[in-house]
């Protein structure tokens, strides 16, 4: 084979995966600072809530990152469909665990500040990914 058939091969299989886990370090970001406005403005049940929120956003979508961009490349589709579905129904599982926790078992708890947590860090985690796809076009 030449060389110039060889070279579309190396650039696929030299791919770089998505820098997702700026996604995940800013929902994380997101997170402990709104925890910590909160605690400084408000009280410390509402402070944890919003900690609380934010992470049963953020654990599940880490989760997600690890389990999908674990291959790469045209060869490794199967697998990525495979991880895609899995990672998926994992972070559905993981949230639900996840609130489930939390609302049967912190007590005090500020519900309306969970949720709006949970909220506010999943759009941070959009707006970051939307950003990131601007960036590599």
């Amino acid at each position: 084979m030449s060389k110039s058939s060889d070279a579309p091969t190396r650039a696929v299989g030299n791919l770089k995966a998505p820098p997702i886990y700026k996604v995940i370090v800013t929902q994380f970001l997101v997170t402990v600072i709104a925890a910590l406005s909160t605690f400084a403005l408000m009280d410390t049940v509402t402070a944890y809530s919003v900690l609380l929120g934010g992470m049963i956003s953020t654990i599940p979508n880490a989760y997600f990152a690890l389990k999908v961009f674990r291959y790469r490349g045209a060869r490794q589709m199967p697998l990525i469909v495979k991880s895609i579905y899995a990672g998926e129904t994992g972070k559905l599982i993981i949230t639900a665990v996840l609130f489930a926790l939390v609302f049967a078992g912190i007590r005090p708890l500020n519900e309306l500040a969970v949720i709006v947590s949970f909220i506010v860090t999943l759009v941070a985690g959009l707006i970051a990914t939307a950003k990131m796809g601007l960036k590599s076009v």
